[in-house]
């Protein structure tokens, strides 16, 4: 896993609507992570229908997962990715249960060992941009190094870079990738920048 870099696709605002297009440019491009934030429009409906439609194509699940009724629907609708914006080990372990890769938001290394306890595959440092990339190295240094850590908030391709650096296995890309209510062209250009910017 360290040594494949991850790119996962933020569609912050997207509704059910516009969900096909974009993440069937996105996964053009090669994007193989898809989140769909639980704070976007409707979103009962439009991570059902892309699980269903992408599903054998790209990892498709969702962001800003809180509690442990969420995980629930998440796996009934057969959700394969939940990304935490906390260290929450209830809602961890269920998501591990069910079988889901999780990617555990946290800050700290109590907050990075919590969640690791709980079950967490990948680590979420957020939000990065806040900290920055010498603050990701000095952590990485207490974790256990086969932990994929993604650098989240305020990533961009021109900064994408320092984060690989600084030893992320990837990140999770928000507004800089997607904004609520873009074209899709904008989508696909900025999912190329992206991805050319993971030869660092």
């Amino acid at each position: 896993m360290q040594d494949t870099k991850t790119l996962v696709a933020i569609l912050r605002g997207i509704t059910p609507d516009e969900a096909s297009d974009h993440i069937g440019a996105l996964i053009e491009e090669g994007f193989r992570h898809i989140e769909i934030p639980l704070n976007s429009p409707n979103w009962q409906k439009s991570i059902p229908q892309m699980v269903t439609r992408y599903g054998a194509k790209a990892l498709i699940g969702a962001g800003t997962v809180l509690n442990v009724e969420q995980v629930d629907f998440l796996a009934e609708a057969g959700a394969k990715l939940v990304v935490t914006p906390n260290t929450n080990p209830a809602v961890i372990r269920r998501a591990v249960d069910a079988g889901m890769l999780v990617c555990a938001g946290c800050a700290t290394a109590t907050e990075a060992f919590t969640a690791l306890e709980a079950g967490a595959h990948w680590l979420k440092i957020f939000p990065s941009s806040a900290f920055g990339p010498a603050y990701i190295s000095a952590l990485k240094a207490v974790l256990p190094p086969e932990i994929p850590v993604l650098a989240v908030g305020g990533v961009t391709p021109e900064n994408l870079g320092e984060y690989l650096q600084a030893g992320c296995a990837g990140a999770g890309l928000g507004s800089d990738l997607y904004r609520a209510g873009q074209s899709v062209e904008v989508t696909r250009t900025q999912s190329q920048k992206f991805m050319a910017a993971l030869v660092f």
